[in-house]
């Protein structure tokens, strides 16, 4: 495959949503109920029988030891881990009031634990919080059962606790191996504690283990970020997910103490993303789409070539389309054609729930509309393609009739080599998988409805 050429890089180089879900959680609104949700539970209950999916399930973990400055995630920082004790307890109230609406031993192949430091648990926390998810919920004995790690809370120890847990997939934050770079974000980490951390992963057999990195971070330049690569390459993970830095700080406070004048230039991380592209491309990696690679032995590569791939609030999963049950504060979940987010902070949540009621605030119910394009953004984020005949039996439209302005647009895309039109579709070629964020934006409604893109972070 050829590299994409920076100046094609450059064209497409735009705000724009990562579709983790659509439409996108910026939508959602106060007027979205507790109500409102219990109803999307309580018809997925009534709906029963062989046919009801596996849930997949989130739980979130705010606590951080240490603030990375980089970091826009709903978090808290504390040193202070008896906190963590009374959120479990919590989290089992929340728990409760979940099965009470689904009923208890449904089906789970999917979890993710991430935060915040989901780490930041002790063990005792960690087997506490897995036997209260087992009692409520059953877990598929072949799920996917992932954790975020950070690299400066475990050892080799922890993760043989994490495996005997049941634990499958680990992800390690990273971000960069440069010690100018971590220490001017904060994030100070040694290479070798990293290697030693990933080759006692792979002695547990763990089945994937995935390194996030991020471009665009202060400090770095094409040349420092291409000896990270070369370390990555080196340790070899089975994914790697790499990140463009979104640089927002009138929205996330602690990237305030970032020097604006010390950030890589857009220039700059045009050319380390694609220096990135070449080096993982070369080392034999896939690329999956929306930032990620993996090798062609990942489940994910392996669902990629099938057409198997998904997209959740986590990014993409191999699971089917699933609804997903969240569990802690801020967290987002997905029940039938309707989103909900909980409370943002630990004192709302704890409010929410003291007076026996879930702690949802926010969500969305789509609309016939939001469902049709939901299927054709997540058609092409997961699978490269539009197959106008599969849609139009589905949702009893004419595809080119019903999206004329949006196939409009995507002829100017084909003409620069982003999509090619099929007897039966549309096909997102090689190069456009790179940008694919910019062709699922053609079909966004509320996007081209509204002009203030810079609520969202840019494509590169």
């Amino acid at each position: 495959m050829n590299v994409v050429s920076p100046e094609l890089l450059a064209r497409f180089d735009v705000p724009g949503p990562r579709y983790t879900s659509y439409p996108t959680a910026d939508r959602f609104v106060e007027a979205f109920t507790v109500g409102d949700y219990e109803t999307a539970l309580q018809q997925r209950r009534n709906g029963g029988g062989a046919l009801t999916l596996p849930l997949s399930l989130y739980v979130h973990i705010p606590f951080c030891e240490s603030l990375c400055y980089y970091c826009a995630c709903n978090k808290i920082i504390t040193k202070h881990h008896e906190r963590s004790e009374p959120y479990l307890r919590y989290l089992s109230r929340e728990v409760d009031l979940q099965t009470a609406q689904l009923g208890r031993g449904q089906a789970v192949s999917q979890l993710h634990l991430g935060g915040g430091s989901p780490t930041f648990l002790t063990d005792i926390e960690l087997r506490e919080l897995m036997a209260m998810l087992r009692r409520s919920f059953s877990l598929a004995a072949k799920g996917e059962y992932s954790i975020e790690i950070d690299p400066r809370t475990v050892d080799a120890t922890r993760l043989a606790t994490l495996a005997e847990l049941g634990f499958n997939r680990l992800s390690f934050g990273v971000q960069d191996f440069d010690p100018a770079v971590q220490k001017a974000v904060h994030r100070e980490q040694p290479a070798e504690q990293v290697f030693a951390l990933v080759q006692a992963a792979r002695q547990l057999d763990f089945d994937s283990i995935n390194v996030d990195l991020i471009y665009g971070l202060p400090q770095q330049t094409p040349e420092s970020f291409d000896r990270t690569l070369a370390q990555v390459v080196q340790l070899r993970p089975d994914r790697v997910a790499l990140y463009a830095y979104a640089h927002l700080p009138e929205r996330f406070k602690p990237q305030r103490r970032i020097a604006t004048d010390q950030l890589p230039g857009g220039g700059l991380k045009i050319e380390m993303l694609s220096r990135s592209i070449s080096a993982f491309l070369e080392a034999g990696y896939v690329y999956v789409g929306m930032d990620h690679f993996a090798l062609r032995h990942d489940a994910l590569a392996v669902a990629k070539r099938q057409g198997r791939l998904h997209r959740n609030f986590q990014g993409y999963s191999t699971q089917p389309d699933c609804d997903l049950i969240a569990l802690g504060v801020s967290a987002i979940g997905r029940v039938g054609a309707t989103y909900s987010q909980n409370a943002k902070t630990l004192g709302e949540y704890y409010d929410h729930l003291d007076q026996g009621r879930l702690p949802i605030v926010r969500g969305l119910a789509l609309d016939r509309d939001d469902v049709v394009r939901r299927a054709v953004i997540m058609a092409l984020m997961c699978q490269g393609e539009l197959q106008f005949k599969p849609l139009e039996l589905a949702f009893l439209l004419e595809f080119e009739r019903y999206f004329a302005p949006e196939m409009e647009a995507l002829r100017i895309l084909a003409q620069r080599g982003l999509v090619v039109f099929t007897d039966s579709g549309v096909e997102v070629t090689e190069q456009g998988w790179f940008f694919v964020r910019a062709i699922a934006m053609v079909f966004d409604r509320y996007l081209q409805a509204d002009r203030n893109r810079a609520r969202y972070s840019r494509i590169i």
